[in-house]
């Protein structure tokens, strides 16, 4: 029995998005959107032309809580988290990831799309620039750090990434040492994910046109294609980044995104 084409993309998802997320250190999100977006309008998969974005972005939050589980089990092995940084972020990005799927749900799927397109052009702008905030300050109380949390749990849901690029200049900003950012910002990764995927579960429950193998606006055939091949090739993509010049290959990528961030925005 032959496989179809479409399903043979989704894999092929995963190889790109987990090549990239070990060579570059950033979360398969930006690309998983744009490229499950581009499969439910090529093909005829039973997505409702009026909520492929939030099957887009949906299955991709699902994609992140799988790859996170290794990502943050990396981490830890190294040492690398700090959990009371941890602590003080987490309720604010559960509660961020569930607000921005409900602020999501309430937006149609152009506006969805034209709002992705601007983060991916902001985060390629952030990318070749290198900006890196002076460190100085210290970890601010729980309640501050929870506001800046749901921030950034808020943007994760609509724009179906992990978070990552944010928490990691939240937490430099905080004078925490980089190695201990990207580890915590890792560990930080499940319960955002978690908490954006299990909101679009509940937003886009019971609409009156879905597609088959889908709970709410996570689509589960793309979830299971790309999760497999993204865990399997994110290794990869860390060997090359010891091997190939990296920062020019940054700067590449970056640039393709501002291309794929103009095309989502102006549809």
């Amino acid at each position: 029995m032959s496989i179809p084409t479409e399903m043979l993309m989704f894999p092929m998802i995963g190889v790109i998005s987990g090549v990239l997320a070990g060579l570059f250190g950033i979360g398969g999100g930006l690309v998983i959107v744009p490229a499950l977006n581009l499969i439910f309008v090529i093909f005829d998969l039973g997505v409702p032309a009026e909520s492929r974005m939030h099957y887009a972005i949906g299955s991709s939050l699902a994609v992140i809580v799988f790859t996170a589980v290794s990502s943050a089990r990396a981490q830890q092995a190294r040492g690398a988290n700090l959990w009371d940084a941890f602590r003080r972020l987490v309720p604010g990005v559960i509660a961020g990831g569930l607000i921005g799927a409900v602020i999501a749900d309430a937006m149609g799927n152009r506006a969805l799309q034209a709002t992705f397109g601007a983060f991916v052009i902001v985060i390629a702008l952030y990318i070749v620039v290198g900006y890196q905030p002076p460190p100085g300050r210290r970890l601010p109380g729980f309640a501050a750090t929870s506001v800046a949390g749901t921030f950034i749990g808020i943007v994760s849901a609509l724009a179906g990434i992990g978070g990552g690029v944010m928490t990691v200049p939240f937490l430099l900003w905080a004078s925490i040492p980089i190695r201990r950012a990207v580890g915590t910002a890792a560990a930080c990764t499940l319960p955002v994910a978690l908490a954006g995927a299990f909101g679009f579960v509940i937003t886009g429950w019971g609409q009156p046109s879905t597609p088959a193998w889908s709970t709410g606006y996570v689509y589960w055939p793309a979830v299971a294609g790309i999760s497999v091949a993204s865990v399997l090739l994110a290794p990869v993509g860390a060997w090359l980044a010891h091997t190939l010049p990296v920062e020019r290959l940054r700067q590449a990528f970056a640039l393709l995104l501002v291309f794929v961030g103009f095309r989502m925005l102006v549809g």
